[in-house]
């Protein structure tokens, strides 16, 4: 068992990246690493919410980066508050953990109102004439006030989009530092979200996602340095690297096709046209190599005629539709009533107009909240357009789709021996790891 724990979770790292990161593999010599299995679907929210609970969506709920609410007709990404997993997380079970550990949850996307000690998570307030203010939800409520007037304000600008870089992890890292010399909280949950940006943008093999693994793993080494003198005893050092991004040279339209089929329907507006939800008998909300179709009223024979529709198209690899869901643990509430998985070399774009100049006013803006799906192609904005190139086909990496390749599957790295019983995990084990450290 440890006394502190931290555990660090970096979205698309493999084990060819750890060879080359020396300041990594210091801080963890003399440990572990075995293969790291992301559970279908292979993205941010399910497979966090994996490793936090142990669960898989079927039980913690989460089934994608969004959801639908079908109740309100409204969908949302990566804005659903932390009461939307229905499992305790690791946080959650040590607060009322008899030794009582402290924990601090760095910028994980479903944290806001959880049970840690100590909370830094985005949250940026939007206003009515589509601006951001740049903002962080933290507990004690004080503490982003603190850490901006040590650090500035959090630069959301380069945790996402055109701007991404890795000035977001500096300034995670930096704030987690001050963290720690202050409370030395027992687990530290820390988000690094670096490697994913430039591997979308270019291909994880790219010039560019090299580049960005040599900067994370400096990053790596200063805070590694920082928190074993804050902490001053052993801390032990987990690194789970979520899931591993692919190249992919080809995209998929759902909506397009949903429309085509005149399931789906949009209403005309000033804006251009706006998907209508009320009125769209199916749509899908993508999200990176997997959709959920939502049937208006879960109507069997229009849930069929949808999957029949996706049988067999270019970059479709399998579509499940009712019990099928359970073959991946989605077989919950939440879930559409199809989900469509694609090939490893394609991904799904949200995409529902014929005609470019017919696309709603968001659609060539950075808006990430406010689409009812995940658009990688915001990280292509034009300066001197002022706006995002409707190109789906520049996205060179994706992920999402189910890890039976090699190729799909990341690592798990412990800083000391014998903590995995095999040389091979699932996300879910990674909650038995931590919780073991604390007696459990």
């Amino acid at each position: 068992m440890s006394e502190y724990v931290v555990l660090l979770s970096v979205p698309a790292l493999r084990e060819r990246d750890v060879a080359g990161m020396g300041h990594l593999r210091e801080l963890t010599a003399g440990g572990e690493i075995a293969e790291l299995v992301p559970s279908f679907p292979c993205v941010t929210c399910p497979v966090q919410a994996n490793m936090t609970t142990g669960q898989l969506p079927s039980a913690h709920g989460v089934v994608a980066n969004g959801f639908y609410w079908r109740d309100r007709r409204e969908a949302e990404m990566w804005t659903s508050p932390n009461d939307c997993i229905e499992k305790p997380q690791l946080w959650d079970l040590l607060h009322h953990h008899r030794s009582g550990p402290t924990s601090a949850v760095w910028f994980p996307l479903h944290s806001k109102g959880c049970e840690a000690d100590y909370v830094c998570t985005p949250a940026p307030i939007h206003h009515p004439d589509g601006s951001e203010s740049l903002w962080c939800y933290t507990r004690p409520f004080e503490l982003y006030g603190t850490l901006r007037d040590r650090l500035g304000h959090f630069p959301l600008q380069h945790y996402w989009g055109p701007m991404a870089d890795v000035r977001s992890s500096v300034w995670i890292v930096e704030s987690a530092i001050w963290a720690a010399r202050q409370w030395r909280p027992n687990f530290f949950y820390l988000y690094l979200p670096h490697l994913d940006y430039a591997a979308q943008r270019a291909g994880p093999d790219s010039p560019e996602a090299q580049q960005a693994v040599v900067e994370l793993d400096r990053l790596i080494g200063r805070l590694g340095r920082e928190l074993n003198e804050a902490y001053d005893a052993e801390v032990l050092w987990i690194v789970a690297g979520e899931y591993a991004i692919t190249p992919v040279c080809h995209v998929t339209y759902p909506n397009r096709v949903l429309r085509e089929a005149g399931l789906l329907a949009v209403r005309e507006t000033d804006q251009g046209e706006q998907l209508d939800f009320e009125a769209s008998l199916a749509w899908a909300m993508v999200d990176h190599q997997f959709s959920h179709v939502f049937v208006r009223d879960g109507d069997p024979a229009t849930a069929a005629r949808v999957a029949d529709l996706f049988r067999g198209l270019a970059g479709i690899a399998e579509v499940l539709v009712g019990d099928q869901r359970a073959r991946y643990h989605l077989d919950h509430p939440r879930s559409g009533e199809v989900v469509l998985i694609s090939t490893p070399e394609s991904w799904q774009a949200y995409y529902w107009w014929f005609s470019d100049d017919r696309a709603p006013s968001f659609a060539r803006r950075v808006e990430i909240h406010r689409k009812p799906g995940y658009d990688p192609v915001e990280l292509f904005f034009d300066p001197a357009t002022k706006g995002i190139p409707l190109d789906a086909g520049r996205v060179r990496g994706s992920h999402g789709a189910p890890a039976v390749d090699p190729s799909q599957r990341t690592v798990l790295i412990a800083s000391q021996p014998g903590l995995f019983p095999s040389a091979t995990l699932a996300d879910t084990d990674v909650f038995d790891v931590v919780l073991r450290q604390f007696g459990d």
